[in-house]
């Protein structure tokens, strides 16, 4: 997400993002003017207005918008909760999980996940556009549900004993929030067994940058960087965990967006300048065609050797920084393919308190790759297995040590990196 003066604007995760305490990926808030007066109707017709004036697609995906917009002006709606429930069916003829109506409660949480405070279990949902089923993104490092051993593409079949089937992400969202100290009972499918969950709800302050430095290469110090969420103030964060590790004469790094479900767009765009010195980060381009570029600004804080480990829940924002170092071959990838989604959302907030998400544009790589659907493939590519998943879901310690197969392969990448630029071959990722 970005927020600015104008509002926020989404920029990418995997399927619809859920308010369950998780940030988004890639949004751009913008402020409406419209005023909710006592006529739902008025709502009504702002939020066609929104979708008619930026909506990428200007087909409405072979829907016809004018036909809808005099088809729901034409109800009588007695209350604001009509109207809601309008804007809802409204928007799902539009067949995109991603622009979505919040009520004045929903919008308020999607605010105050952007700062880093959420309430929740800690993780982020998505509505597979396939399955109709709610999955996993990814969970949050040291909330309950990471804790709990929850993983990222965990199917929820079922939230306090009522099943899922069919069920809207808001809807599953505002029967797994609530207050701090409560309980929710999540049934969850992975692979083919069902697991039960019950978790309590917390306050949840999120520091998304941690760091230290490793001995893991004989005779070097490493710099290991695990970045959570993209969120209000990671790139603060990033920058001091890198001019701390330069100070103890780091001589790489290794970046870990394992299980990042994105935020921020601008903090990905920040984070990207601190390691690319000049070149390409990520560009957006309109339904009118209009492309918009973020660039690199000479304002590198090193050039070290830098691996970067990924898996199928990095998505947005991840896929943005990854992407971005990927194509300007400033790093190596090491894991697996990203989760996959190019498109960014501009979330508006409307007169009355709520808000509305909607799809404005795609988003592609320095070297022009949409990874919607596809992802983002590693350079270097190491599964892991179910039993080390888990193994690392009840251990988290053991990521990014030598007992975690993906950090270890990626300091094997690292320690050649770091040879070659010693023997005078240069830094970059393409001479691997």
């Amino acid at each position: 997400m970005e927020i600015t003066k104008r509002g926020l604007v989404l920029g990418a995760t995997a399927a619809v993002l859920s308010t369950v305490a998780v940030t988004g990926a890639g949004i751009h808030l913008s402020q409406s003017q419209a005023f909710f007066s006592d006529s739902p109707k008025e709502l009504i017709d702002e939020v066609w207005q929104i979708v008619d004036r930026n909506y990428v697609d200007g087909t409405f995906n072979q829907v016809d918008w004018k036909a809808v917009r005099q088809e729901y002006l034409s109800r009588n709606y007695a209350n604001k909760q009509d109207a809601y429930k309008a804007v809802r069916e409204m928007l799902e003829k539009l067949r995109d999980p991603y622009t979505r109506f919040m009520d004045p409660e929903e919008f308020k949480n999607m605010q105050v996940e952007t700062s880093g405070e959420l309430t929740g279990v800690g993780i982020q949902l998505a509505l597979d556009e396939e399955t109709k089923k709610l999955v996993v993104i990814a969970p949050i490092e040291g909330t309950p549900a990471a804790k709990a051993g929850v993983l990222a593409k965990d199917i929820i079949t079922k939230i306090d004993g009522k099943s899922t089937q069919d069920m809207d992400v808001n809807d599953a969202v505002a029967l797994i929030r609530g207050q701090a100290g409560t309980e929710v009972t999540l049934t969850i499918k992975r692979g083919g067994a069902e697991k039960v969950f019950k978790l309590k709800r917390e306050r949840i302050e999120i520091h998304p940058v941690r760091h230290s430095v490793k001995q893991d290469i004989p005779g070097q110090k490493t710099g290991y960087i695990r970045l959570n969420q993209f969120s209000a103030n990671a790139a603060a964060e990033m920058r001091a965990a890198i001019q701390d590790l330069e100070k103890q004469g780091v001589t790489g790094y290794v970046l870990d967006l394992r299980s990042n479900p994105g935020g921020l767009l601008y903090a990905s765009v920040d984070i990207a300048r601190m390691w690319i010195k000049d070149g390409g980060i990520v560009s957006t381009v309109d339904r009118q065609g209009v492309n918009s570029r973020e660039k690199a600004n000479n304002r590198q804080l090193t050039d070290k050797p830098l691996v970067v480990l990924v898996d199928g829940g990095s998505a947005s924002a991840s896929e943005i920084l990854s992407g971005a170092l990927q194509d300007n071959k400033r790093a190596v990838l090491v894991g697996t393919k990203t989760f996959g989604k190019g498109l960014v959302q501009s979330v508006r907030g409307l007169g009355d308190g709520s808000g509305l998400a909607v799809t404005i544009a795609k988003y592609f790589t320095p070297s022009g790759r949409d990874i919607n659907h596809a992802g983002i493939a590693p350079d270097v590519v190491i599964e892991l297995s179910d039993a080390q998943r888990q193994e690392l879901s009840k251990n988290r310690d053991e990521i990014g040590t030598a007992k975690d197969p993906q950090y270890a392969k990626g300091i094997e990448v690292l320690q050649q990196q770091i040879a070659r630029r010693n023997s005078g071959g240069g830094n970059s990722a393409a001479s691997r």
